[in-house]
């Protein structure tokens, strides 16, 4: 999953990306790409079960990008969700809430003006003879230039699974999964949850919303344990912003975990929630997804209560699955696939 730190011109993106990934001053890093390492107990224990040769978790691909501009909207598109930040610093007047509705109002405008251009393009399609998949994305999108046009983004939209599958390749800004982070200064770290709980009361949609001071957050992330829990201490810092974030994305995205392990390597993978394994063996392969059979299931939680996979077939516990089966979170999975 790739999520993009988003935010006008000094708010802390890159303090909180450091927060984030744990790179200091002296990384000499030329992109401002990072991988995040999901940790899972289960998977520590599925390896320490093997003890598998390689341990490999789920990972969070992040991006600290460029202040918002109309240039940079094209680039953040890609993006699966966004981590908007938000400056609350002291001597500042406004409320984070004013800077929030000014980045929603600059997505509504940006795909507005997307909308406007597809329907003229179909328009002028349909001129020509009538289909009926065009028609269908005409009726979409200006359901979507309706809402757009009462400054609703798009995120607030009721839509029909059909009617998603047809709007998806757009990659519509204002309906892009979106957390929010409250750069506080350090001053007013204690008041947090008010402030928390005062950016969410003025907001109509349903955004989770965390307020830390990226600074020190950022001092978090490069120290060794010990360091860190006296620090966190000192400042009366219940959890790290990375491990925060890690939850919330999880929350967010709709992401569940499922594994595959033997002696060889023990792996977490990343699945929406509602997928099929089918989907989940082109997650793995996509040699594994063009040549599936079966799927062989055991839940965690009975892996460990029977000590194994010898143990949950005693049981009755270990299945052959279908490609329609939907993943449940911490499912180990061995997919069977033709030569």
């Amino acid at each position: 999953m790739h999520i993009a730190i988003i935010g006008k011109d000094k708010v802390g993106k890159t303090t909180i990306f450091k927060a984030l990934t744990g790179l200091g001053e002296e990384t000499k890093q030329a992109s401002h790409v990072s991988m995040i390492d999901v940790p899972d107990y289960r998977l520590e224990n599925l390896s320490n079960f093997f003890k598998a040769k390689k341990t490999v978790y789920a990972r969070i691909e992040v991006e600290d990008t460029p202040s918002l501009s109309p240039e940079i909207f094209q680039r953040i598109r890609q993006a699966d969700a966004f981590i908007l930040i938000l400056p609350y610093f002291e001597g500042m007047e406004k409320e984070p809430v004013h800077e929030y509705r000014s980045v929603i109002n600059e997505f509504i405008l940006s795909d507005m003006a997307q909308v406007e251009q597809r329907l003229e393009r179909i328009a002028k399609q349909g001129e020509k003879k009538e289909n009926p998949v065009l028609q269908y994305e005409n009726e979409m999108l200006k359901l979507c230039l309706s809402h757009l046009n009462e400054e609703k983004p798009l995120m607030t939209l009721a839509i029909s699974e059909d009617g998603k599958k047809i709007i998806r390749g757009f990659q519509f800004l204002s309906q892009k999964p979106m957390m929010v982070i409250i750069n506080c200064s350090e001053e007013k770290l204690s008041d947090a949850n008010n402030i928390e709980k005062a950016f969410k009361d003025k907001i109509e949609e349903d955004i989770p919303c965390i307020a830390v001071c990226g600074s020190l957050e950022a001092e978090i992330g490069i120290m060794n344990e010990n360091d860190r829990h006296d620090f966190m201490t000192e400042y009366s810092i219940k959890e790290a912003i990375r491990e925060r974030i890690i939850r919330l994305a999880s929350e967010t995205l709709g992401l569940i975990t499922f594994f595959t392990a033997g002696e060889k390597e023990c792996r977490a993978w990343h699945l929406r929630k509602g997928e099929s394994v089918h989907e989940a063996a082109r997650t793995i392969h996509t040699d594994f997804y063009n040549k599936f059979i079966r799927a062989e299931v055991v839940a965690y939680e009975d892996f460990i209560k029977y000590n194994g996979f010898a143990g949950c077939k005693r049981a009755g516990v270990w299945r052959l699955e279908g490609k329609t089966y939907i993943v449940q979170d911490g499912d180990i999975i061995t997919i069977r696939a033709g030569a």
